[in-house]
C-alpha cells in the first residue's frame, strides 16, 4: 500500500504523495482520465466502512479509497461544464477540491451515499471557479444570478430560442421558465454577451494600427518620484520610531493605542486599563502627540 500523507486544515483535506493521479504538465488530460478509471467503484458497505473509519479515526487509507473511487465522478461533472470556455483540466481540479471538502464533512450515519453528498460540493466548487474566471468582471454573486448564468443556455435550447438578441417575447418566456424577473434575464444576457476585450488588440482594422493600450495616457508617477517617496517614508518611520521611544512608557502606549493602531482603542478601554478617567487619557494623548510632533519637526528643521 502506498504511503498517504494528508494535510488537514480548517476547510479541507489535501492528499499528497498518495499515488492518486493528478493533472500536471507531465500528464495529459487523457492519461489522467484513464488513470481515474483504474480505481474500483466501492460497494455501499465498503463506502460506509471507509467513511466511518475516516470520520472516527482519520484513517488515511480509508480517505484515499473514498477519494480515488470518486475521481471519475468529478471528471463526469466537469465535462458537463466544458462549454463555458475554461480548460476542462482546471474544472476537474476545482471539482477535486470539492470532493475533498465533501470527505471532510460527510456524515455516513445519515444513510446517504457519498457520491450523492459529494456531488453538491463538486458542483459548488466548479460553479465558483467558472464565475470567478469566466470574466474579469464578476458575473453573478447572488443565487438568482447564478441560476440564470448556468441555466440560460439550457432554457434557450428547451424553448427553441436560437438568436442571442432576445426579443421581449423571448425574455418573457425565459423569465417564466426560470422563475425569475424579466429584468434579471435581460441584464444577465447582456453581461454574458459582453466578453472581456484585450487592450492589446488593434485599435483599427488597418495594418498600421497600434494596439489600444498604446493609445492610453500614462498617468503613473515617474521612477524618480517613487524612489523619493519611498526614501521619505523610510526617514519618516525612523524619526517616528526614535522619538516614540523617548516618550514615557504610559504616554507612548496611549498614543500608539489612540493614533497608530488599527482598530483604535477607545478612551473608555484605556481608562479601564490604566485606572484613570477618560479625560485624563485624552490629556495624556494630546500631550504625547504634541511632544512627538515638536521633536520630529525640530529635527527635520535643523
Amino acid at each position: 500500500m502506498k504511503e498517504t500523507k494528508i494535510i488537514k486544515s480548517e476547510t479541507q483535506i489535501v492528499p499528497t504523495k498518495s499515488g492518486l493521479p493528478v493533472i500536471s504538465d507531465d500528464t495529459s488530460l487523457e492519461r489522467y482520465i484513464q488513470s481515474t478509471l483504474q480505481f474500483p467503484i466501492l460497494s455501499k458497505d465498503q463506502e460506509y466502512e471507509y467513511a466511518v473509519r475516516f470520520r472516527e479515526n482519520h484513517d488515511k487509507f480509508a480517505a484515499e479509497q473514498l477519494i480515488s473511487s470518486h475521481l471519475r465522478l468529478v471528471v463526469s461533472v466537469a465535462y458537463n461544464f466544458k462549454n463555458y470556455g475554461l480548460p476542462v483540466s482546471e474544472l476537474i481540479a476545482s471539482g477535486n477540491v470539492g470532493l475533498m471538502q465533501a470527505l471532510q464533512k460527510f456524515e455516513p450515519e445519515k444513510g446517504f451515499r457519498f457520491s450523492t453528498y459529494a456531488m453538491f460540493w463538486i458542483k459548488a466548487e466548479i460553479y465558483d471557479y467558472i464565475l470567478n474566471n469566466w470574466s474579469m468582471v464578476k458575473i453573478g454573486t447572488g443565487a438568482v444570478q447564478k441560476k440564470i448564468f448556468f441555466g440560460l443556455s439550457r432554457a434557450k435550447r428547451t424553448l427553441g430560442i436560437i438568436d442571442n438578441n432576445l426579443s421581449d417575447t423571448d425574455i418573457k418566456q425565459l423569465a417564466h421558465h426560470l422563475d425569475v424577473s424579466e429584468s434579471d434575464i435581460e441584464n444577465m444576457s447582456v453581461r454574458i454577451g459582453a466578453r472581456d476585450l484585450s487592450l492589446n488588440r488593434p485599435a483599427r482594422d488597418d495594418s498600421d494600427a497600434t494596439d489600444m493600450l498604446s493609445n492610453l495616457s500614462d498617468n503613473t508617477d515617474g521612477i524618480e518620484y517613487i524612489i523619493e517617496e519611498q526614501e521619505m517614508r523610510k526617514i519618516g518611520r525612523a524619526l517616528l520610531s526614535k522619538h516614540l521611544s523617548e516618550l514615557p512608557e504610559r504616554d507612548r502606549e496611549i498614543l500608539v493605542a489612540r493614533r497608530l493602531s488599527d482598530p483604535v482603542l477607545t478612551l473608555e478601554q484605556l481608562s479601564e486599563r490604566y485606572k484613570i478617567s477618560r479625560e485624563r487619557v485624552r490629556q495624556i494623548e494630546e500631550r504625547a502627540y504634541a511632544k512627538l510632533r515638536d521633536a520630529i519637526l525640530q529635527e527635520t528643521n535643523e
